[in-house]
């Protein structure tokens, strides 16, 4: 199914936002920081206008406080990026159906410039037939699209995705450092890297970032710090090397990294 430009709108308009509006041509975003609003002075006028309303937000407790003060049609089609809490996202989704509103939980692996190049993979739960009715516009969005199952489980595969992607990164930076400790050349050591069977995407990705320490923010730091307490929180088993990663990242926000992209990580190997 094609949805009109015009009846498309998105709530939160950072940078997940701001590269759904470019490859869905969305016709208004509002977000708290009116500088950031494109054809809407309050959320409610987005949700009046549009068939379909992507909520790009920084986590489930502010999607659920947008939704509780939201008049909300029947019929609308919420489909939310949110990386947030599975159980939570299950939750809306229940509410809301009972409310005769569609829910999907359409989470996206990949950060914000490879989503403003379509170049990402959209796992979604929620009802079959309500991802049938949006795989057009998700195919607008990226170059892959998976119904995961019911609403709650794009969340869940968002964090066994982003698991694998963070401790990638983490290796990563743990491996120039460590090529720089035995006085090995970055940039033939990330070369070298990504030749050989240690390859992984995030080098094409990151590597250039860290070795320049360029952390300009594409996803960040704080926001994948954040993944990682709610996949430690969800999970019933230990998982040793997830938590290690935590405490990197936030010895990162100590040092003053919070806001700048999740490469910089590397610094909180590279600095005693």
């Amino acid at each position: 199914m094609t949805f009109s430009h015009d009846r498309i709108g998105i709530i939160g308009m950072g940078l997940m936002g701001s590269a759904v509006m470019k490859r869905t041509g969305a016709a208004c975003g509002w977000d708290l920081d009116p500088s950031r609003c494109v054809n809407a002075a309050t959320a409610d006028e987005v949700f009046s206008r549009c068939e379909v309303v992507f909520l790009c937000l920084p986590h489930s407790g502010i999607v659920r406080e947008v939704l509780s003060h939201a008049t909300l049609k029947p019929d609308l089609i919420v489909i939310d990026t949110t990386t947030g809490d599975p159980a939570e996202m299950a939750a809306l989704g229940s509410e809301l159906a009972s409310k005769g509103i569609h829910y999907l939980d359409a989470t996206i692996s990949g950060s914000s410039a490879q989503l403003a190049n379509g170049d990402v993979l959209i796992m979604a739960g929620g009802e079959a037939a309500v991802f049938e009715r949006c795989r057009d516009l998700f195919a607008q969005l990226g170059r892959d699209a998976v119904h995961t199952g019911p609403c709650g489980s794009g969340a869940k595969m968002k964090l066994v995705t982003n698991l694998v992607l963070g401790l990638n990164r983490a290796a990563l930076a743990e491996g120039l450092v460590f090529a720089d400790e035995l006085g090995v050349d970055g940039k033939q050591a990330l070369d070298v890297l990504r030749r050989s069977m240690a390859y992984s995407r995030i080098m094409d990705t990151k590597g250039e970032k860290m070795l320049e320490r360029d952390f300009t923010p594409q996803a960040k730091l704080s926001q994948h710090l954040k993944d990682v307490r709610l996949m430690l929180s969800a999970s019933s088993i230990p998982l040793p090397l997830s938590e290690t990663h935590r405490q990197l990242l936030e010895k990162a926000e100590v040092l003053g990294f919070g806001e700048a992209d999740n490469s910089a990580v590397i610094e909180a190997i590279s600095q005693p």
